[in-house]
């Protein structure tokens, strides 16, 4: 006989709010993981494999190079066979190869194991996307917004457990962070395989392709912007660390206290403004605010260098608070863009596509702020803030094109009916 806990628990599992809960719950486990092992992977490769850090860079690029191929065929397939399984198919494999990691022990199995797991994580992004536009409803930009606040809470706490793991130092210590990752993939399966429904695939027009995105050209141009505003992302993790560090007499601990602020603006303001921009005319308008943002964010940043070693720690929070709330804004317009220019039927092959283009931004983001940035100094610095605020200003611009050339319900219906 089922108690009454027991039929509570069912009744908000089958609400209107139960998918979008368990979805909640899942990423968060996942990403708690992920924090986990992306702190300590480097030192894991590097001082317990004893690979050298060269050829962890190349292995890396290869895997994820080759993982940007399996965006959109994954995406396709949970068009056409339902998101949920799909997802729940790439997050047992993401387990698979994560509990392969502490199994590895040359350059070529590193590499193999790596680009297994990129491609997995590439065929996660475009499944879950989609899964996400379906347990969204009408709101599936909000929705993302308020998951966004949870994955980044998520690392946050990923991050501080890794801590402990790397003043430990251990080739035991570090295995346990690697398995823990592991399982938080296989529970995270779990509890989208209790609690979000199969949804099952849309209707798809008789004019529906395999790379339909592809010829969709506002499509395009928004995920060309997307990927290159991705460079911001690393604006901070990647290209101010070096700043500060090689530039500024600021204390160590400022690269800390920078991080923990964006992560802290991050998880406070992104639910909050993201239910704000939730129509693709919003997300232009959205992008263009951030474009004016990391106009400034970046020559503050700069500008640490010009200032005593006193100030500079409290220069680079200021600009990161800026720059952070830069980045609220820029993924709330992402989400809001992304899941409103692409069809009902083809979230999953479009949400694969844009996957694309932000991971080849990421990929090239290092190599662009290293060596262009930082080589020009202060100019560099400039440049970069001017040049987000270009992206930003062709936002409202591709927002509006890709409006003019989506069918409201409303055409679709007259064209049904031959009017």
């Amino acid at each position: 006989m089922i108690g009454e806990g027991s039929r509570h628990r069912m009744s908000r599992l089958l609400s209107p709010d139960g998918p979008q809960r368990a979805l909640i719950v899942a990423s968060f486990v996942s990403r708690v993981g992920n924090g986990l092992f992306n702190t300590a992977a480097v030192l894991y490769f590097t001082l317990v494999v004893h690979l050298p850090a060269a050829q962890v860079g190349v292995g890396l690029t290869i895997a994820g190079l080759t993982g940007l191929t399996a965006g959109i065929p994954a995406g396709n397939l949970a068009d056409r066979y339902g998101p949920r399984t799909v997802w729940l198919t790439s997050l047992a494999l993401q387990a698979a190869t994560m509990a392969a990691f502490v199994l590895i022990d040359s350059w070529a199995t590193f590499t193999l194991v790596a680009t297994l797991d990129r491609l997995a994580a590439a065929a996660s992004g475009a499944a879950g996307g989609a899964l996400i536009a379906r347990a969204g409803g009408e709101r599936p930009a909000a929705f993302r917004a308020k998951l966004r606040t949870f994955v980044n809470l998520g690392v946050v706490l990923g991050t501080v457990g890794a801590a402990f793991a790397i003043a430990v130092d251990t080739r035991s210590a570090y295995t346990a962070l690697i398995l823990a990752n592991a399982a938080s993939f296989a529970c995270a399966g779990l509890i989208a395989l209790i609690g979000v429904p199969d949804y099952r695939p849309l209707p798809r027009p008789a004019e529906h392709r395999s790379w339909s995105v592809l010829a969709d050209r506002p499509y395009v141009s928004f995920v060309a912007l997307y990927g290159a505003m991705g460079l911001q992302y690393q604006t901070v993790s990647l290209l101010l660390p070096i700043w500060l560090s090689a530039h500024t007499d600021a204390p160590r601990w400022t690269v800390a206290a920078v991080y923990a602020v964006n992560s802290g603006v991050c998880v406070l303001l992104q639910s909050r403004i993201g239910s704000r921009v939730e129509t693709p005319r919003q997300g232009g308008r959205a992008f263009r605010v951030a474009g004016l943002l990391f106009l400034v964010s970046c020559p503050l940043m700069a500008l640490t260098a010009d200032v005593p070693a006193w100030v500079a720690p409290g220069l680079a929070v200021l600009a990161v608070c800026v720059h952070s709330l830069g980045e609220v804004w820029e993924s709330s317009a992402g989400f809001a863009l992304g899941f409103g220019l692409a069809p009902d039927h083809a979230q999953g092959q479009y949400q694969g596509f844009l996957g694309i283009g932000f991971d080849a931004g990421q990929a090239l983001a290092p190599v662009i702020l290293t060596t262009a940035v930082l080589g020009l100094g202060h100019t560099g610095w400039l440049l970069l803030g001017v040049f987000f605020a270009a992206l930003g200003a062709a936002g409202p611009l591709v927002a509006a094109w890709g409006e003019r050339t989506r069918r409201t319900p409303q055409d679709t219906a007259l064209a049904a009916h031959g009017r």
